[in-house]
Formats: C-alpha cells, sequence, structure tokens
C-alpha cells in the first residue's frame, strides 16, 4: 500500500507535465479560443512562428515579383493611350504631316484650282462685256445704208465688227478700178474670215487651260495617292503593326491627294463647258457681224457700178 502512493504520484506529475506542453500548442489553432481558462500563461505567450516565416520563407519575394509585374503593366496600361493618342486629322494637318511628293502634288492642285476660279471670273467678264458691246454695235448698223454710214454709227469704238468695217473699206480702195465684184467680195470675205479667226482664238484663251485641268489633275491626284500609300505600307513593314491608329494617319494624307484632284478638276470641267456654250453664241453673233459688213460692202459696190452705168448711159 505504501509502494503504490509513490507510483500513484509519479504518474500525476508525468500527466501534468504532459498538459503543460501541449496547451500552446492548443491555443494556436482556430479553436484556441475554446481552451481552458486556467492556463492563461499559454495564451499570453507571444507566438514566433510569424516572424520566422518572413524572415526565412521564399514566398514574400515571389509575391513581390508579381507585384511590380503588376506595377509595370498598370505603367504599360498607363503609357499606351499617350503612345497611341492619334494627332490631329485636320486638312491641314495632313498636308504639313504628308511626304514632300504628296506636299508637291497637293500644292500643284491648289494652284491649278485658283487658276481655275481666275479663268472663270476674268472670262465671265470679258464675254459679258464683249457679247453687249456685239449686240449694242448690230442695234446700231442695222439700218446703215453704206459702209461709211456705219462706221460713222459706231464712231471710234474698238469692237470686232468695227474691224470687219475697216477690213471691207480696205479691200474696196485696194480693188477700185476693178469691175469684178465677185473678186473684191471674195477677197473681202478672206479678210472677214481672218479676223473671225483671230476673234475666235481670243475669245478661247485660256479655256485650253481649263480643259487641260479637268483633264488630268485627277490623275495627278492618284499619283500623290498612290506615294502616299506606297509610304504608309513602308512604314507598316518598318514599324512591324497594322495597327489601324499606325496605319490611318498615312492612308488618311494620301486620299486626301486625291480628293484636292477632284476639287481642282471637276469646277474646270463645268467651267469649260459653261464657256464653251457662251463662246459659241459669241462667235455666232461675231458670223452676223461679218454678214453685216459684207451686205454693206455689196450695196457698196452695187451703188458704184450702178453710177458708173448710168454715166455711161448718159454720155
Amino acid at each position: 500500500m505504501n509502494r503504490s502512493i509513490p507510483q500513484f504520484a509519479r504518474a500525476a506529475m508525468v500527466a501534468i507535465a504532459t498538459l503543460t506542453v501541449a496547451l500552446p500548442a492548443v491555443a494556436q489553432q482556430p479553436g484556441g479560443a475554446n481552451a481552458p481558462a486556467s492556463v492563461p500563461q499559454a495564451q499570453s505567450t507571444p507566438a514566433p512562428a510569424p516572424a520566422a516565416p518572413s524572415a526565412t520563407s521564399p514566398t514574400p519575394p515571389a509575391a513581390a515579383a508579381p507585384a511590380t509585374e503588376t506595377a509595370s503593366g498598370n505603367t504599360a496600361v498607363a503609357l499606351k493611350p499617350e503612345a497611341l493618342v492619334p494627332h490631329e486629322l485636320s486638312p491641314w494637318s495632313m498636308f504639313m504631316s504628308a511626304d514632300i511628293v504628296v506636299k508637291a502634288v497637293m500644292i500643284g492642285l491648289a494652284f491649278a484650282s485658283l487658276v481655275t476660279w481666275t479663268v472663270f471670273f476674268a472670262k465671265m467678264f470679258e464675254l459679258a462685256i464683249a457679247r453687249r458691246k456685239l449686240a449694242g454695235a448690230l442695234g446700231q448698223i442695222s439700218d446703215s445704208r453704206s459702209l461709211a454710214e456705219a462706221q460713222l454709227a459706231l464712231g471710234k469704238k474698238g469692237n470686232v465688227l468695227s474691224s470687219l468695217l475697216a477690213a471691207a473699206m480696205h479691200e474696196a480702195r485696194l480693188s477700185a478700178g476693178i469691175s469684178s465684184d465677185s473678186g473684191i467680195k471674195e477677197r473681202a470675205a478672206s479678210r472677214f474670215t481672218e479676223i473671225v479667226r483671230a476673234e475666235s482664238r481670243r475669245i478661247r484663251l485660256g479655256m485650253g487651260l481649263l480643259a487641260t485641268i479637268g483633264a488630268t489633275s485627277p490623275f495627278v491626284g492618284l499619283f500623290g495617292t498612290v506615294w502616299g500609300i506606297m509610304n504608309s505600307f513602308i512604314g507598316i513593314s518598318k514599324s512591324q503593326t497594322t495597327n489601324l491608329a499606325v496605319v490611318a494617319p498615312g492612308i488618311a494624307e494620301a486620299l486626301l491627294a486625291t480628293a484636292m484632284g477632284l476639287i481642282a478638276a471637276i469646277p474646270a470641267v463645268i467651267i469649260y463647258n459653261h464657256f464653251a456654250r457662251v463662246t459659241k453664241g459669241y462667235l455666232e453673233q461675231v458670223g452676223r457681224a461679218s454678214g453685216s459688213a459684207g451686205r454693206l460692202l455689196s450695196r457698196d459696190l452695187d451703188r458704184t457700178h450702178g453710177g458708173m452705168h448710168s454715166r455711161a448711159a448718159a454720155e
């Protein structure tokens, strides 16, 4: 009996020691809050475990690397919009950023358009004044009976009718003493033809330029477009990207050359056709003026030969 008491005491001491060692581990688990309140020192003991992994574990550097990559990715995303911001695509900015050949094409087409409108306003005033003067002159000589009377009615006005009358009188003086009226009329008609042709060349001055601009401007603009698109494809091959934001400005600059070619060509063709109709009407007036001068010459010749026949009969 006395020997069993020390053995029981020894077993109790071993159990207490085992509980003392196991309680701190139970306190560190999630259910550690349910641990008996009789071991306050085990719960208040600071756990060194969190500090040790931060110093020895390779996990934080691995986590820091994605953070760095994320940060660099955010930087790239932040810089990407700035790198891809398209420049202003107004006509002036596209002209300034175009290739030197495309610029030369655009400048030439702009000059051609300026020439077209200059010719339009100049010829409009010239034809209007010429038609009004010739119509007034034809009205003034409508009742004239001779070349001298017609010249007196016109005065010193410088128009094509005055030139026709002067040519008729000059031929009549040169042919004085010739009894063949048909020869005089033929020579006078030849002079009239030369004057009409000269007037036709004068009034058509500038229309050939309009025809040239209208016919060639689209092709000149197309040349600028082909050159610009070629440069755009070269830029694509150098940048090794097919992003539309990179390709679009160069193509837009190239197409601007075609647009300017059409802007120069379309008004030139319309203006040329308009002046072709107006010039045709004016040349018809010139033809009537030539006929009027021929009729006055014929009257003068008939009067001259009629007077000669009357004097011969009287003698």
